[in-house]
């Protein structure tokens, strides 16, 4: 098994604006590699975290380095969207925190046989949970030409779209990332042959973005935590692409608006309050140093809201 990656992104600001409280309860949604969960274990004195995860290597993995520190753990594997039942489950009513990394992880994209990376050769899988029945291989391979189309315009933003699906829909089937990355690549024209591994890149996004239903979940579960949250408590969002972002920042916005109502009613009859205040008017960014170590880290942002 490869190793997970260390560099836990935007480690410290992460910390920083959780504004841990020793015991308080805090939630790690996207625990990975246990980076940000180890700091905030180590804040706690007769307080909990509970590092959640729905990848099985991922759960080994922070079971070990999460391990010294007992009683202040409970590890849950499963989908961060189902925070409302994994706090039921566990007798849990209020959080003060909870910490979403958006996105694949380092280790995900480095085990080759998971199928995430476009830079080796491997089965069509993709799956964040190998328990899931939908894999790359049945995206690719059973979905319609027009699903294919709108995820890979939607989801990967890709201009060359119907030129690629149809590339698909002639190879099928399909089985590996290899003969995937070929498609794509024969797929674009001859014009734009520079951008042929950004197109790469975008399809693999789209793709991943489907199997795991990524897109789907953040909005949900941002509004399922604010209702589990304390007052004071902070919502600490990393995302990586400008879709998660845009959701994120929507999201926070209504919850912090409260009113749903037409913006041409003279009076607010909807009764809505606003449930977050915004701390970071702007995302915050990697710092130049962290950028030198980890250029992984480049696209990320960093959202942060409290309950109120």
């Amino acid at each position: 098994m490869s190793e997970f990656s260390h560099f836990s992104v935007l480690l410290n600001e992460c910390i920083e604006n959780l504004n841990i409280k020793p015991d308080g309860v805090y939630v790690d949604g996207t625990a990975g590699g246990a980076g940000h969960s180890s700091k905030i274990a180590e804040r706690l004195n007769g307080g909990l975290l509970i590092p959640i995860d729905q990848d099985e290597d991922a759960i080994k993995v922070i079971s070990e380095r999460l391990a010294p520190y007992g009683e202040r753990i409970k590890i849950v594997r499963d989908n961060f969207s189902n925070i409302k039942n994994v706090l039921e489950n566990l007798g849990i009513d209020k959080i003060d925190g909870l910490l979403l990394d958006l996105g694949v992880s380092s280790y995900q994209l480095d085990t080759a046989e998971r199928g995430f990376s476009y830079m080796a050769d491997a089965p069509l899988d993709m799956r964040m949970d190998n328990r899931a029945q939908r894999s790359a291989y049945t995206v690719i391979n059973e979905y319609s030409a027009d699903e294919l189309k709108k995820i890979i315009y939607e989801f990967g933003e890709e201009r060359f779209a119907p030129k690629i699906v149809s590339g698909i829909i002639n190879a099928r089937p399909v089985n590996t990332t290899g003969e995937l990355v070929e498609i794509i690549k024969k797929s674009i024209p001859s014009f734009a042959r520079k951008e042929e591994w950004s197109s790469v890149k975008r399809v693999f996004q789209a793709i991943r973005i489907e199997v795991n239903k990524e897109l789907d979940v953040i909005a949900p579960t941002i509004e399922a935590a604010v209702n589990s949250m304390n007052e004071g408590g902070r919502i600490v969002i990393i995302t990586f692409h400008s879709l998660e972002d845009r959701i994120v920042k929507q999201t926070f916005n209504n919850l912090a608006s409260g009113c749903t109502c037409p913006k041409d009613f003279p009076v607010c009859v909807c009764g809505n309050k606003p449930k977050i205040k915004i701390i970071t008017k702007k995302p915050i960014l990697p710092s130049e140093n962290e950028l030198a170590v980890n250029s992984r880290s480049k696209s990320a942002k960093l959202r942060v809201a409290e309950r109120i």
